[in-house]
């Protein structure tokens, strides 16, 4: 097994909740997750996608065999997390190579988890960039679309999208901003974060920094498609996904592009809402 080994959660929001499983869902957050509280909202949908996707450690420690007593959530200044398991006395080396580094990210119908396992140094430097296949607002022109968004973007990056059908302009920019959210993420960098600050050249698998070459980056990327239940129909998304991770100085900066599912399905697990909300009564112990 490869150093500080990756693995994603991808949870599919793929129809409407009901205020119940709202209930259940705030009720095992607020007892179990203590960095954050969320207000009481179960109209708000929004609500719901931050109360179940901060059920995800829950999940992915009790997948562990962890029990919840066993381990506590931490969090840097710059808000990244790292989970610490609990032993008794445990060897130092055992310890310093236990620690669960996370990052939690919301997109519209796709929420999801990567993390990974090792020493924290290392571990919190992962980040997981989601962005829908659409333009806002919906029904503007990918081309004006294009446009409204330049600013975040460098010249490179508007020059690779320049004589493309619509259909390229969309995938290469939502690839660029998945990209570029995955480091931003990863590094622990603020919402209002000049994008254009980096510049990912995809074609030939190079990435910059205030024009300085990113060195030690993987940037994993990957394509979900779901089907979202909309009253009596059901909606296709699609998302493009990038999990961002630093290997380290000496690691070469490289891009890992997922085509199938059978690619993915060593590191990558997709769950929904009813499997979300049937393991709840296990997620407490």
């Amino acid at each position: 097994m490869s150093e500080c080994p990756i693995l994603v959660w991808m949870l599919s929001l793929n129809r409407e909740y009901t205020v119940a499983e709202y209930d259940q869902c705030f009720k095992l957050v607020e007892e179990c997750i203590g960095y954050t509280k969320f207000p009481y909202q179960p109209r708000n949908e929004d609500s719901f996608r931050k109360i179940i996707t901060a059920m995800l450690p829950l999940l992915m420690m009790r997948h562990r065999r962890i029990p919840r007593a066993k381990w506590r959530d931490c969090q840097n200044q710059q808000g990244k997390h790292w989970i610490e398991q609990l032993f008794e006395e445990p060897p130092l080396e055992k310890f310093n190579h236990s620690m669960i580094g996370y990052h939690l990210a919301i997109s519209n119908s796709l929420c999801g988890m990567a993390m990974t396992q090792g020493e924290r140094q290392k571990v919190v430097n992962i980040g997981l960039g989601i962005i829908q296949y659409a333009v806002e607002p919906r029904g503007t022109p990918i081309p004006t679309y294009v446009e409204s968004m330049s600013h975040k973007l460098t010249a490179n990056e508007l020059a690779s999208l320049q004589g493309q059908t619509e259909a390229v302009m969309l995938r290469r920019i939502c690839i660029l901003f998945a990209l570029k959210d995955s480091y931003m993420r990863a590094v622990g960098q603020p919402i209002g974060f000049d994008h254009a600050r980096i510049d990912f050249d995809v074609v030939n698998g190079k990435a910059q920094m205030d024009g300085k070459p990113l060195i030690g980056w993987e940037f994993r990327v990957f394509t979900a498609n779901l089907g979202v239940a909309r009253g009596t129909r059901i909606v296709h998304e699609q998302y493009e996904c990038v999990c961002a991770f630093f290997r380290g100085p000496t690691a070469e900066t490289k891009f890992i592009w997922h085509q199938t599912p059978r690619e993915l399905e060593s590191w990558v697990q997709f769950i929904n809402i009813d499997q979300m909300v049937k393991v709840i009564p296990k997620l407490t112990a």
